[in-house]
């Protein structure tokens, strides 16, 4: 990756790059407030230095991580693992830039599908993934080991177009 990519918003400008060791102390803050089970610095360490399947960004504003997402990248599909922004940013479409730049980032890397895992009861989720083409597939019972709540399994086929997203360096202003 050359560059990160830069988008412009209401005068403040959102940059998504590769998450780095050094991000961990900032995306812990977000999992702990975003999740009721949060990863632990020992699992995103594992995921960026020994698991080849992980991709993971980070979406800043102004040089403060203010979200991330990251995935798996099997053969031809995808498997989101965590989308997650700090609570004084949720509202404002940017979980939705995040996730449009993850599934663009997945198809630059082949992928021809992705998948994820919502709580049946996380509605405001599930409508962002319906409008960015998920559709339900079933679920997994008990699947969120907090309170036993089952998951909506969800797909979208991703664009074969080949457009570029940020693990190679796109910059774009809009």
């Amino acid at each position: 990756m050359t560059e990160p990519m830069i988008v412009g918003d209401q005068g403040s400008r959102l940059v998504f790059r590769l998450m780095k060791l050094e991000d961990i102390p900032e995306i812990l803050v977000i999992e702990r407030e975003a999740f009721t089970m949060p990863w632990t610095e020992e699992a995103f360490r594992n995921e960026l230095t020994h698991n080849h399947f992980a991709k993971y960004m980070v979406m800043e504003l102004e040089g403060r991580i203010i979200g991330y997402a990251g995935m798996w990248a099997i053969v031809d599909e995808a498997h989101v693992t965590n989308i997650a922004l700090l609570e004084a940013y949720r509202g404002r479409k940017w979980g939705e830039r995040l996730l449009d730049e993850l599934m663009k980032t997945a198809g630059f890397l082949g992928m021809k599908s992705i998948t994820l895992e919502v709580r049946v009861s996380n509605e405001v989720a599930q409508n962002l993934y319906r409008k960015k083409g998920f559709r339900p597939a079933g679920t997994r019972k008990g699947y969120y080991s907090d309170n036993r709540e089952d998951a909506l399994i969800m797909w979208a086929d991703l664009p074969a177009d080949g457009e570029q997203g940020m693990m190679e360096g796109r910059v774009e202003q809009k």
